[in-house]
């Protein structure tokens, strides 16, 4: 009997020895977003991290830190590189230095609809995704973040108008210098975390900014400004990221959880960027912000010649490839002529 317990007592010893399966390990994603607490888009995330941990019964758990509270886009991904973070939801500015070519579906001036974007997205969308795995991340979903406009302190009647404003440009962002370097605007870089500090500046850097405008409303900056351009230059892409190195360590069944349940809350967040940014502009008229400036045939050709220009200019530095260019132009006219054909 003695021997029967020191048998059993062993086992029990050895059990606890051994490492956790992979059906009890407990995971956290720590998520970062420059997304602002108590709106409608933050609702999503917190519903998304609320069901992976129902439906994985406590195994995969989010630590969201919302309001750009770990930083500027760069210093989120600086802090994934070391492990601090493991996932976030970014925006074209922090997708460009993970993956640049997929900023070609915000290329200004490009889709006249959501239609048209939603269509050419879904054609590049295994390529891209293809691009964020081999630079070391894997998408999860692909929410939007909606159609940007010039939002200032002073009136915009025209590109010539715009070439005299002081505009804020997201420091290092080469989508944004190619265009500016095209049009001869001058602007002025700086981190997004100080774009209000300096519009409330009495001596401000800054006199203009863009934003789509639910971004204008829910940063505060709509305050410091009095108008904003009719037409919208781009709907500007986002995506939900997570690094190769927390994916990977999933077992399979939890990898299928957060895909599957990413791409459902990019979806939803779409619905919710769509209808808010379309209420915004209704409620930024209300607090006296100004809608104008709609272009004419000539300023619009001006317009596109800019866009083909720096699309040229973007290609020789390869941050958007000429083949990612021209496909999504090939994609582009070859829905529209079904749309006519119809």
């Amino acid at each position: 009997m003695v021997l029967i317990y020191r048998i059993l007592f062993a086992l029990i010893v050895f059990s606890a020895t051994l490492p956790l399966s992979a059906h009890s390990q407990e995971y956290t994603l720590k998520f970062a977003t420059l997304i602002p607490p108590d709106t409608a888009w933050m609702k999503k995330i917190n519903s998304w991290a609320d069901e992976v941990y129902k439906t994985s019964e406590g195994r995969l758990k989010f630590k969201i830190y919302p309001g750009g509270v770990m930083g500027d886009e760069p210093d989120v991904l600086r802090k994934i590189r070391i492990n601090q973070l493991q996932g976030a939801f970014f925006t074209g500015y922090g997708i460009g230095r993970i993956f640049p070519a997929a900023r070609v579906l915000e290329m200004p001036f490009l889709f006249k609809n959501t239609d048209e974007s939603d269509y050419v997205r879904q054609q590049l969308m295994p390529d891209i995704e293809k691009g964020f795995r081999e630079n070391g991340y894997e998408l999860i979903g692909w929410p939007e973040v909606g159609f940007i406009h010039f939002f200032s302190k002073y009136p915009i009647n025209s590109l010539e108008e715009l070439k005299t404003r002081k505009i804020w440009m997201w420091q290092g962002d080469p989508l944004g210098e190619a265009f500016t370097d095209v049009t001869g605007i001058a602007h002025i870089p700086l981190s997004i975390m100080d774009v209000y500090t300096q519009l409330s500046a009495n001596h401000s850097s800054i006199d203009t900014v863009y934003n789509s405008p639910f971004g204008a409303l829910a940063l505060q900056w709509h305050t410091k400004l009095k108008y904003a351009s009719n037409i919208p230059m781009t709907n500007a892409i986002g995506g939900l990221l997570v690094s190769n190195k927390f994916f990977s360590k999933l077992p399979d069944d939890l990898k299928h959880l957060l895909k599957s349940s990413g791409i459902k809350t990019a979806q939803s967040i779409n619905e919710v960027v769509r209808r808010d940014n379309h209420k915004s502009i209704e409620l930024l008229k209300q607090s006296g912000i100004e809608f104008m400036w709609d272009w004419n045939d000539k300023e619009y050709q001006t317009m596109l010649d800019i866009r083909d220009r720096a699309a040229a200019n973007l290609s020789l530095s390869n941050y958007i490839p000429k083949s990612y260019f021209e496909r999504t132009r090939q994609l582009l006219n070859q829905y529209r002529a079904n749309q006519a054909a119809q």
